[in-house]
C-alpha cells in the first residue's frame, strides 16, 4: 500500500498527487449529476400540465412530501453502502457501482413517465448509498502517510463539489427550462455516465488504494479536524464496555422500521391516497405523524438509556453532541427550502425578466461568472492530462470530452442569452374581479381594485355578460425575427398565466397539439399580435438562483476558515447561533420583499440573491462545525454509530424541510407570502438564540473540548 501510495505522489498536480484531481473530478461529475437533477424535480413535478414546457402539475405539497423523502434516505443508505464497502466491495468497486446505478437513475428520470420518475429516484438512492461514503475514505488511504497535506486534499476536493454543483444547477437547469425537461435529466445522467468511465480508466493510477476492503475499520474525520488534536481523557480511555442490550437493538429495529415506513408513506398518502397510518389518525393528527412521535418516544429512550450507561465525562459529552444534533435539524429544515419553495418562489414570484442595460450587465456577469471558473478548471485538467496520460490514457481523453461538451454548452446559453429579442405583444383576455373568501372585491394598499386576467385561447367561448379587454405583456425570444402587426401563437409558461411563450414552429406546435390531446384538456394555444419589438432582453431561469450558495462558498470559505483558526475562533454553540440566526435573517430579507404582496406582481430578484447570501454565511458558521465534534466528543468506538445519527438528523431536517416548504401554496393563500417566509425567520434566530444562551452549560458539558 505505501508503495502505491508513494507512486501516486510522484506525479504532482499543484502540489497533490494526480490521483487526488482524478476523484476530484469523479466527484465534480456526481455533484454536477446531482444538483443538475435536484433543481429541476420540484419545478418540473409543480410545472403546468399544458403549457410550453409541461410538466405534471402537481401541488407543491405533493412534490414536497416526494423530494422529502428522497432527499431524507439520501442520508440514511451511506450508512449501509459504506459497511459493505468496507467489507466486500472495496472503496474504488463501491464508486463504480454507485456511480452505475445513478446513472441508471437519471436515464429512468429522463422518459418521464411516472414509474420512470420514482424508479429513477430509487436508484438514484441506491447509487448514492454506495458512492456517498467512499470517496473520502479513498482520500485518507492516499494520504495516510502525508497527513499534514491532509486539509489541503480536502479543501480542493471539497472545490470540485462545489464546481459541480455550481455548473450542474446551471446547464441541467437551462436546458430544461429552455428545450425541455428530459434534456436536463438526460445531461445529467450523460456526465454521471462519462465521470463514471473516467474514474473506471484511471484505476492504474491508484495501484491497490482503495481496492480491498481494510482489515481494520477507520473513520474518516472531516475537513480541517486534525487526527493528533483530539485529546482523550483518561476517563475515556478507561471507559467500559457498553454493548447493545436486546433491547436496544429491538428498539433500532422498531424505530428504524417505522421511521422508513413514514417517508414511504408521506408522499404514497398525499399523491396516491394510500396511507398504512390511517388505523392510528387521533383527531386532526394524521396517524403517520402519531407513528413517528412513537418512534421518536422509542428513539429517546434508546438514546438516554445508553448515555445513562457511560461514566460522567463521557455522558456529558454526548449529552453537548445530541444538543448540537437536535439544533441542526432546524437548520437544514430551513436551509433546504432551496431544494423546494425557494425555486417556486423564483420561479411564480421573482421579475426574471431583465431589458435595456440591466439585461447587457447580466450577460457580461453570468459570462464572467461561468467562463472564469471553466478556464480554471480547464487548467487543471490540462495539468492532469501532461502528468497522466501516458498511464492514464483513457481517463484523459474522456475528460477531455467531458470538457468539450461542457464549453459547447456554455457557449451556446451564452450566446443565446446574448441573442435575445423581446417582443410586447397584445392579446384578449377576460377580465374578472379578484375576490376574498368572503366574496368581496380585494383592494390593494392604494385601495384600487384588483382584477385577475383569463387569456382567451383559441377554444373559449365568451359571452355578452363578459368583460374582454385586451392584455399586452413582454415576451422573450432568442433568434427569433418577428414583425410589428404579425400574428403568432402564444401559449403559457406558468400556471398562474403570468408568463408566456411564443409557439415558435410548427413542429412544436403538433408536439403540443398531441401533449393537449393525450390529456384530454385544451391546448391553452392564444392568439396574439406582435405590438413592439425590443432588443437587448434576457429572462433570467429559475435554476440560475439556485447557483448562488455554490458560488458565495467558493468566495467566502477562506475568510471563514482564516476566521476559526484565529485567536478570534469562537465557541462550537456561538458557531451555531451565528449560522441560524444569519439564515434567519436571509428569510427575513425574503418576508420583507414580498410584503403586500399581490397576484400578478413580481418581487426584484435583489432579495432572491441576498437571501442566497445570508444563508451561504450561516451554511458557513455551522456546516462544518458539527461533524468535527462527533470526533472530539464522542468515545472512539461510537463514532460510527453517533456519524449515522448525526446524518439521521440532517435526513429529518431535510424531510421536515420540504414538508413545511411544500406548505407555501396554502400559507400564502390563507395568510400571505410574507408570513410563509416568517416562520423561517423567527425558528432559526429563536433557536440560534437558544443555543448561544445554552452556551455556558454546553461548555461544562464539554469538559474542556473546543
Amino acid at each position: 500500500m505505501n508503495t502505491d501510495i508513494e507512486n501516486l505522489f510522484k506525479d504532482k498536480v499543484l502540489g497533490h498527487p494526480a490521483g487526488l484531481f482524478v476523484l476530484f473530478f469523479t466527484e465534480m461529475w456526481e455533484r454536477f449529476s446531482f444538483y443538475g437533477m435536484r433543481v429541476l424535480l420540484v419545478n418540473f413535478l409543480t410545472m403546468a400540465a399544458i403549457g410550453y414546457n409541461p410538466g405534471w402539475e402537481w401541488t407543491v405539497e405533493n412534490a414536497g412530501a416526494l423530494f422529502g423523502t428522497y432527499a431524507m434516505l439520501l442520508y440514511i443508505t451511506p450508512i449501509i453502502g459504506g459497511w459493505l464497502a468496507d467489507k466486500y466491495t472495496g472503496y474504488r468497486a463501491a464508486v463504480i457501482i454507485g456511480s452505475l446505478i445513478m446513472t441508471a437513475g437519471h436515464a429512468s428520470m429522463a422518459l418521464e413517465t411516472e414509474f420512470s420518475l420514482y424508479f429513477g429516484l430509487f436508484l438514484l438512492v441506491v447509487g448514492t448509498g454506495f458512492f456517498k461514503p467512499t470517496m473520502t475514505s479513498i482520500i485518507s488511504d492516499m494520504y495516510k502517510t502525508h497527513p499534514e497535506k491532509k486539509d489541503g486534499a480536502y479543501t480542493i476536493y471539497y472545490m470540485g463539489v462545489n464546481a459541480g454543483a455550481f455548473f450542474g444547477m446551471m446547464l441541467c437547469g437551462y436546458l430544461a427550462e429552455k428545450v425541455g425537461w428530459a434534456y436536463g435529466f438526460g445531461l445529467a445522467g450523460i456526465f454521471m455516465l462519462l465521470g463514471t468511465i473516467q474514474f473506471w480508466l484511471a484505476g492504474p493510477l491508484f495501484g491497490k488504494i482503495g481496492a480491498k476492503p481494510s482489515k481494520v475499520h477507520e473513520v474518516e474525520l472531516p475537513q480541517n479536524i486534525n487526527e493528533e488534536s483530539v485529546e482523550i481523557s483518561t476517563e475515556e480511555k478507561e471507559e467500559p464496555l457498553n454493548p447493545f442490550t436486546t433491547l436496544d437493538k429491538v428498539l433500532i429495529v422498531i424505530a428504524s422500521i417505522i421511521g422508513l415506513g413514514y417517508a414511504i408513506n408521506d408522499p404514497m398518502s398525499k399523491i396516491a391516497g394510500i396511507d398504512m397510518f390511517s388505523f392510528l389518525q387521533i383527531g386532526d393528527l394524521e396517524g403517520q405523524y402519531t407513528a413517528v412521535l412513537f418512534a421518536l418516544g422509542l428513539f429517546l429512550v434508546l438514546v438516554v438509556g445508553r448515555i445513562l450507561r457511560y461514566t460522567a465525562v463521557v455522558r456529558d459529552r454526548m449529552i453537548a453532541f445530541i444538543i448540537f444534533a437536535f439544533f441542526t435539524v432546524f437548520f437544514w429544515m430551513s436551509f433546504e427550502q432551496g431544494a423546494s419553495s425557494l425555486v417556486i418562489f423564483a420561479r411564480d414570484n421573482v421579475d426574471r425578466l431583465l431589458s435595456g442595460s440591466s439585461a447587457t450587465i447580466f450577460n457580461i456577469v453570468n459570462t464572467l461568472l461561468t467562463v472564469v471558473p471553466l478556464i480554471i478548471i480547464s487548467y487543471v485538467l490540462f495539468i492532469l492530462w501532461k502528468k497522466t496520460f501516458k498511464k492514464i490514457p483513457g481517463s484523459n481523453v474522456v475528460l477531455v470530452v467531458c470538457f468539450v461538451l461542457m464549453w459547447g454548452i456554455v457557449g451556446w446559453m451564452l450566446n443565446r442569452d446574448f441573442n435575445t429579442t423581446a417582443y410586447d405583444v397584445s392579446y384578449s383576455a377576460i377580465e374578472q374581479p379578484e375576490l376574498d373568501d368572503k366574496g368581496q372585491h380585494v383592494k390593494n394598499d392604494k385601495g384600487e381594485l384588483q382584477f385577475k386576467y383569463i387569456p382567451v385561447t383559441q377554444n373559449t367561448v365568451t359571452n355578452a355578460s363578459q368583460k374582454i379587454v385586451t392584455k399586452t405583456i413582454t415576451v422573450g425570444e432568442p433568434y427569433a425575427d418577428y414583425k410589428v402587426g404579425e400574428s403568432k401563437i402564444l401559449i403559457n409558461k406558468d400556471k398562474d398565466l403570468t408568463e408566456f411563450s411564443f409557439v415558435s414552429s410548427k413542429e412544436k406546435e403538433e408536439e403540443l397539439i398531441a401533449h393537449a390531446a393525450t390529456l384530454g384538456k385544451d391546448t391553452g394555444f392564444i392568439n396574439a399580435t406582435v405590438t413592439k419589438v425590443r432588443d437587448n432582453e434576457v429572462e433570467i431561469t429559475v435554476s440560475w438562483f439556485s447557483i448562488l450558495n455554490s458560488f458565495f462558498i467558493i468566495v467566502f470559505a477562506s475568510f471563514f476558515s482564516k476566521w476559526w483558526e484565529s485567536k478570534y475562533n469562537p465557541s462550537a454553540a456561538t458557531k451555531y447561533a451565528l449560522g441560524l440566526s444569519i439564515m434567519g435573517l436571509g428569510f427575513g430579507l425574503l418576508a420583507f420583499g414580498a410584503f403586500g404582496l399581490v397576484d400578478g406582481v413580481k418581487v426584484s430578484m435583489i432579495w432572491l440573491i441576498l437571501a442566497y447570501l445570508f444563508h451561504t454565511l450561516g451554511e458557513l458558521c455551522l456546516s462544518p462545525v458539527g461533524l468535527s465534534y462527533v470526533s472530539k466528543l464522542v468515545p472512539g468506538r461510537m463514532i460510527a454509530l453517533m456519524f449515522g445519527m448525526w446524518y439521521l438528523a440532517i435526513a429529518i431536517g431535510n424531510k421536515m424541510a420540504a414538508v413545511v416548504g411544500g406548505q407555501i401554496e396554502n400559507i400564502t393563500k390563507e395568510y400571505s407570502l410574507s408570513t410563509f417566509f416568517l416562520i423561517f425567520t423567527i425558528v432559526p434566530i429563536a433557536a440560534g438564540l437558544l443555543i448561544f444562551v445554552l452556551n455556558p452549560v454546553l461548555k461544562k458539558l464539554m469538559h474542556g473540548v473546543r
